[in-house]
């Protein structure tokens, strides 16, 4: 059995990574608003500081970039810190690059440093997070641990929105997520991903090519719309519960039965 701790205010302290706009800040939201001491981060801090002030006191910002080993070690540090141990690490940061013409680079035009880039944001970062947020939670452990990914659909289709590269990153989070969620039962941390399908951010609005492109896409959905980024919120805040302790290893398509399994 695992000696456990409350952090010292009683109130769970959630850590959201690419807190500062779209998906990221509507998690935010929705922790803020389910009890959750929220820390946004975000690689721009004017953002991170906007959702913050937003959400106001007790809730915080903390900028730092997640592809950086060394930023991430002392963000953690400097977090727990300040305002207690993480209790809820969400790894939402994340990134899709683009050729200089504004095109999706196919693979044949795919230059290393995309591939790079991609894979330090959006897969290194989710690695580099967890272990330090692995690490601490078994110098102090603490009840109820959970983590949350962000992979995507397009990682389960080969996405045509998407690049390779990103495909290939968020197909890396899947497989890190259920190694992840094994090394960590034993502390009594769930693991899980969301992977979300075509939801309404900057993100998707930047793959569009032609007017009436989302709505022609919103057609091929079962449930007849685009999704809105508190859909994902909500399947992140039910992860991040305690009714959520029995599911670890898993991944939740948020994507309106664009993609059924």
């Amino acid at each position: 059995m695992v000696n456990v701790s409350k952090d010292a205010a009683g109130t769970r302290l959630a850590l959201v990574t690419g807190g500062g706009g779209g998906i990221g800040a509507a998690v935010c939201r929705e922790l803020a608003q389910s009890g959750y001491r929220v820390v946004v981060s975000d690689l721009d801090a004017h953002r991170a500081a906007a959702v913050a002030a937003g959400l106001g006191a007790p809730h915080a910002a903390h900028a730092f970039d997640v592809s950086d080993e060394a930023a991430v070690e002392n963000a953690f540090d400097d977090i727990e810190r300040r305002h207690g141990p993480v209790a809820v690490l969400v790894s939402a940061a994340g990134l899709l690059l683009f050729q200089a013409d504004g095109e999706r680079p196919l693979i044949k035009n795919t230059t290393l440093d995309i591939w790079e880039r991609s894979f330090a944001v959006n897969a290194r970062g989710v690695f580099l997070c967890g272990r330090a947020y692995l690490r601490r939670r078994e110098a102090r452990p603490l009840a109820h641990g959970r983590v949350v990914t962000f992979t995507s659909v397009a990682a389960q289709l080969g996405g045509y929105r998407s690049s390779a590269s990103y495909i290939a990153a968020k197909s890396a989070v899947l497989g890190l997520t259920k190694a992840m969620a094994r090394e960590s039962a034993h502390l009594g941390i769930t693991v899980n991903g969301v992977a979300p399908g075509l939801i309404d951010t900057d993100m998707l609005r930047s793959t569009v090519t032609s007017s009436g492109a989302l709505e022609a896409a919103a057609r091929a959905i079962p449930l007849g719309r685009i999704g809105a980024a508190q859909d994902v919120a909500a399947a992140v805040r039910f992860l991040a519960s305690e009714e959520a302790g029995y599911i670890t290893g898993s991944i939740i398509d948020v994507n309106g039965g664009y993609r059924m399994q």
